[in-house]
């Protein structure tokens, strides 16, 4: 994050399917040949992310890209899949029927509410990131539903939020210091806009590891959060925006030849040493498929060395592995010894993400 400014972010933008996008800046979008795009939000558990992949590759769909976020107990993913024989985009009605009742099965869980689980289909781009956020506000995820502990949000990355009348200039303006990050910006106005609220001017700072970022806006009626009940939705909306993409722990990049089952696979093997993924993104470039991964144990304990040596042992001969601890407010990897056991292909993963654009 750079310091900045900038002004009349307003809602002129262009709508595609619903979801406003303003001319060239198509955040999160890239193409990745055809395909049909597979959107899913319930409840998060562990394993889940496994189980979901297993009927994927049982139903012989190839994924090839995918992106994931959990927040809050809940789980949003955007997959894209093709049939595993053409490698085209799959429009069979039944084909789709079959996959969307045995997902909304795995994401019920033993659950029989149909509202704890939901799942779409679309031909085309989806503006990933974007569209993640969507979800979850329509979820309503940033009302909860567990309890949050320190484990998944450390104090160091809880953002403060506060809301002032500017009455000469007739806006109100919301105050965000938090820890810097990529894409927080990004983050922000699309939860801000999504509320309904257009940015007219916007103050945008960073002082070594945190930012601090001032937005002047109006809802799109023209009336300012006059309101106490509104400003507490605003500020719990934008903390949940924040926290959507924090990912403490380790980061695990694989990369391996792409082939069917690779993702079933490989979450199999994560939910079997007992890893539980919070964030993900994978991605295929020709014969490559590149595949990031954001866990911790299953029981909330920190991930012991252990299970990253058998980790490496189970897979580390057929795919390049690296291990990365996430910074945060406690030691660096090199002081908690994780340097000893990280095995850095990573600058040749980065510049074949850089390379096809990938983000």
């Amino acid at each position: 994050m750079v310091d900045g400014s900038w002004t009349a972010l307003g809602p002129k933008g262009d709508t595609i399917d619903g979801v406003k996008t303003w001319p060239g800046k198509r955040v999160g979008v890239h193409s990745v040949g055809d395909h049909t795009a597979i959107e899913l939000i319930g409840k998060d558990r562990p394993g889940l992310l496994s189980e979901i992949s297993a009927v994927l590759a049982d139903l012989h769909f190839n994924v090839v890209g995918a992106e994931v976020w959990t927040h809050n107990r809940r789980i949003a993913c955007v997959v894209y899949v093709n049939d595993d024989a053409t490698c085209r985009a799959v429009d069979d009605p039944t084909r789709l029927s079959v996959m969307e009742e045995q997902l909304k099965n795995v994401l019920r869980g033993c659950e029989d509410d149909d509202k704890v689980a939901r799942t779409s289909f679309s031909m085309g781009f989806t503006h990933v990131d974007r569209r993640l956020h969507q979800m979850l506000f329509a979820d309503r995820d940033y009302e909860g539903g567990g309890t949050t502990t320190e484990a998944d949000y450390p104090s160091s990355f809880k953002p403060k939020i506060t809301i002032d009348h500017c009455e000469d200039k007739g806006y109100s303006a919301v105050s965000v210091m938090c820890k810097d990050r990529p894409k927080l910006m990004f983050d922000i106005v699309c939860t801000l806009t999504d509320m309904q609220y257009v940015v007219f001017h916007a103050s945008i700072s960073s002082d070594g590891p945190y930012a601090s970022q001032e937005y002047f806006i109006r809802h799109m009626d023209g009336c300012t959060l006059d309101n106490e009940g509104e400003k507490e939705r605003v500020i719990k909306c934008l903390e949940a925006a924040i926290r959507r993409r924090v990912s403490e722990g380790l980061s695990l990049e694989l990369c391996a030849k792409d082939r069917v089952g690779l993702l079933s696979e490989l979450t199999r093997v994560l939910r079997e040493h007992g890893l539980s993924v919070t964030r993900a993104g994978v991605s295929t470039v020709g014969e490559q498929a590149m595949n990031v991964f954001y866990v911790r144990d299953a029981s909330g304990k920190p991930v012991d060395m252990k299970t990253i040596e058998a980790l490496r042992k189970e897979i580390g001969h057929t795919m390049m592995l690296n291990v990365k601890k996430e910074p945060s407010s406690a030691k660096t990897p090199e002081a908690s010894g994780w340097a000893k056991t990280s095995f850095f292909f990573g600058s040749l993963f980065e510049r074949q993400r850089s390379r096809y654009g990938i983000t």
